[in-house]
């Protein structure tokens, strides 16, 4: 499981030009399912996720979490970062998990999120999808669970 995090100051996802997820400061995960993913690995970067600290205290330093900071979670499933690149042009998928696992995977996600009393509005699982986020800091972190 991989997961491209970034602190945002607001994030929206829409599609076929609804908008179907909007957060204002916050965090934007994108979330690669991978082929052997568990329960173990979700639960892994959701608590990650929820507890990284990426957001400035009272002086400036990277030392509150999202749910200190009072922000909420833009989650969108990206299987693409399951692709690979290694060889000749066009990359390859066959590291992505199935769909149906895959969303299964990606619910419990956000439900663990939930569960961490986090706010969490996410796309539509396999939907072509535009996100909109600003950026905040840039401040971008990848995790992955193996």
């Amino acid at each position: 499981m991989k997961i491209v995090l970034q602190r945002v100051g607001r994030a929206h996802v829409s599609v076929d030009g609804v908008e179907v997820g909007r957060i204002g400061r916050g965090l934007c995960l994108l979330v690669g399912i991978e082929k052997g993913d568990t329960a173990e690995d979700v639960e892994k970067l959701a608590r990650k996720s929820a507890e990284l600290r990426v957001f400035p205290d009272e002086m400036g330093k990277m030392n509150l979490s999202v749910a200190e900071a009072g922000g909420a979670v833009l989650a969108v499933s990206q299987f693409t970062l399951a692709g690979s690149t290694d060889k000749g042009r066009r990359p390859g998928f066959d590291n992505a998990e199935e769909p149906a696992r895959a969303a299964e995977l990606f619910r419990s996600f956000i439900e663990s999120l939930r569960g961490r009393g986090l706010t969490v509005a996410t796309g539509v699982f396999q939907a072509m999808m535009e996100v909109h986020i600003l950026n905040d800091g840039p401040v971008t972190f990848i995790l992955a669970s193996r």
